[in-house]
């Protein structure tokens, strides 16, 4: 198939398939009318590239997936490599995960001191408010 209809089949654009295959991640080959040419496997390829990328996969981080593929092994995340990336990734959306709990624990103490600030207020009569968000150190 051509490059157009790959991109169509993908999902995705002709211009993405040339800088897939600028990174060597793509097969470039050509047809006998200089043409690129691809096959079904080069969209399996793209389809494991997307998915991954869909998931917060940057592009290189899919590298060992396509090497799998292109080695021959049914499933692009069933080689070492592609297993230490999916390691990987997981440590850093744990940490993410983490970071952000710190982040809500902050807001909501925030909030909480805004709500009693502002009942506080409410019984005194109109006054001030309170606008600022403070960060507290580590």
């Amino acid at each position: 198939m051509r490059i157009g209809e790959l991109a169509r089949r993908a999902g995705t654009t002709t211009r993405a398939l040339r800088y897939y295959e600028s990174r060597g991640l793509l097969p470039a080959r050509r047809g006998g009318n200089g043409y690129r040419a691809y096959d079904e496997e080069d969209l399996r390829l793209l389809r494991q590239i997307r998915v991954l990328q869909d998931f917060g996969f940057e592009l290189e981080e899919t590298r060992p997936f396509v090497e799998c593929l292109q080695a021959g092994h049914p499933a692009g995340d069933s080689c070492p490599a592609s297993l230490e990336v999916y390691r990987t990734k997981l440590a850093e959306l744990d940490a993410m995960v983490a970071r952000l709990s710190e982040v809500r624990e902050v807001l909501a103490g925030q909030l909480a001191q805004a709500e009693a600030a502002r009942d506080a207020l409410a019984g005194a009569g109109p006054g001030e408010p309170r606008c600022e968000l403070v960060r507290t150190e580590e």
